[in-house]
């Protein structure tokens, strides 16, 4: 057998299709990932301004100003009304101007990023110096000592977003991409809410009562885990029905590629490139991060939104999978379920 046959032979013409998306993901993660992350700025921060009337204005038109536009101002009515909106997650800090002394107090909330709160208090050192005023820094919302830079709640997140996709794709190399029958896809979804309970819970255990690197309720976060495990184990199993063995990468694609950088994790969402902003709320890796720092540091404040893009996820995921198994399969579908490894 000639060198030309052979490679023929040991190099199908399908596995060397998969092997080029595999080349297309890795160019794709170096992309996704420098670019999100190798120059991360403060743009559009939502910020509050404390201040005397008479000089609110003007001191809103200078910091709307400054180079690069890292800030988006507003009047807030006073301390108490500025400490509220940053524990709701509306603010990502506030200047209270202090009329009768040339201190003010910055108000930040390091539990939500503690890059954001470094780069905030480094850039109104500089506005209050060039005013010829001095710079108090108060963290009301402050993260964990065990929590360095404020990354457990995105490593934990990111956790349970790698066990609900390597379950779902264990369960499809195992037994063929797209369940046989509506009922065996109601058992993978079946075995996925299993491991997702318990996935949610140990993660939970392990970064509260273990590491001591999150605070906040345990049973809180033993529930968003379930979520985020189930809501991308599901998205993963609907895409391997729809595509086959592709849909893995697909998974990746969506989860790991676009997911991780783009989900305020290093970085929080106003120091992220527009495009990377813009997405990481949408999906399942952002929607965790925001959503565990909310319970950990933020009372439980704003997790609505978040919970409802994860159990869009969840029930999107879970009708495509069962939509998939009922239609009918034809003998082309059968012979590449079938090379996926169906075992049933």
């Amino acid at each position: 057998m000639s060198l030309v046959e052979e490679l023929k032979s040991a190099v199908t013409p399908r596995a060397a299709l998969l092997v080029v998306g595999v080349l297309a993901l890795q160019l794709l993660f170096i992309a996704s990932y420098v670019g999100a992350l190798h120059n991360p700025k403060p743009k559009d921060v939502p910020f509050g301004v404390v201040a005397p009337q008479q000089v609110s204005a003007q001191l809103l038109g200078r910091l709307e100003r400054l180079p690069g536009e890292p800030l988006d101002p507003r009047t807030v009515a006073d301390e108490a009304q500025a400490r509220k909106q940053i524990m709701n997650r509306e603010l990502d800090g506030a200047l209270v101007v202090n009329p009768g002394g040339t201190t003010d107090t910055l108000l930040v909330a390091s539990g939500g990023g503690t890059v954001l709160s470094s780069a905030l208090e480094t850039l109104f050192t500089q506005v209050e110096g060039a005013n010829r005023r001095t710079l108090r820094t108060v963290d009301i919302a402050p993260a964990s000592k065990q929590d360095f830079d404020g990354l457990s709640a995105f490593y934990l997140v990111v956790g349970w977003c790698v066990g609900g996709y390597i379950c779902a794709a264990i369960l499809a190399i195992s037994a063929g991409s797209r369940p046989a029958n509506r009922e065996r896809a109601i058992i993978r979804l079946g075995v996925l809410a299993l491991y997702s309970v318990l996935g949610g819970l140990g993660g939970a255990v392990v970064v509260g009562p273990i590491l001591g690197a999150l605070p906040g309720s345990v049973a809180a976060l033993w529930g968003l885990g379930a979520l985020v495990v189930f809501a991308v184990g599901a998205a993963t199993l609907a895409l391997q029905s729809v595509f086959g063995i592709v849909g893995i990468g697909l998974a990746i694609l969506l989860i790991v590629i676009a997911g991780n950088p783009s989900a305020g994790g290093a970085f929080p969402l106003p120091m992220l490139p527009p495009f990377w902003n813009a997405i990481g709320p949408a999906l399942p890796p952002g929607a965790g991060t925001w959503a565990a720092r909310s319970i950990a540091y933020f009372k439980g404040n704003d997790l609505t939104g978040s919970l409802l893009v994860l159990s869009a996820w969840a029930v999107v995921g879970s009708v495509i999978t069962l939509v998939m198994s009922s239609l009918k399969r034809t003998p082309e579908s059968e012979r590449i379920t079938g090379e996926a490894g169906s075992a049933r």
